[in-house]
């Protein structure tokens, strides 16, 4: 069973079988890769994240303290989680960050049959859609 849950600022697929926590990380983090998130926005709160979410709030508060720690969010006493300029990785860090979902991806696309150049392809068209539309459909 998937369903999907409007988070004030972003869209969420729930999917058994996966970490509730990866899969609000995966969602916010898509939206503010694509613009859909613009920096200086606020984000939702621990509370209302848990409650749109319909999630338990030690979640919300690991998925929050998840994107802080890399640089998506800040947080600002007083006014509260905002989104972060994106941060300027080093490009050996940019590989190492995608590590295991780019061996995750290449297992997949391989026990599927895709080849190299089909693979490549997908990636361009997803790449094209979250430059376009912010919304990657």
């Amino acid at each position: 069973m998937c369903h999907i849950c409007l988070v004030t600022l972003f869209k969420l697929p729930l999917q058994p079988g996966r970490p509730i926590v990866d899969q609000v990380v995966f969602a916010a983090t898509k939206a503010l890769v694509s613009g859909e998130l613009k920096v200086g926005e606020a984000f939702p709160s621990v509370r209302t994240l848990a409650a749109d979410l319909k999630i338990h709030p030690n979640t919300a508060h690991k998925v929050v303290q998840h994107l802080i720690r890399e640089g998506l969010l800040e947080n600002h006493p007083g006014i509260g989680t905002i989104v972060a300029a994106k941060p300027q990785a080093r490009p050996g860090d940019r590989q190492r960050l995608l590590k295991e979902e780019v061996e995750q991806l290449v297992v997949e696309a391989k026990r599927v049959g895709l080849d190299l150049e089909g693979l490549q392809a997908a990636i361009e068209t997803r790449w094209t859609a979250l430059d376009s539309n912010g919304d990657g459909s």
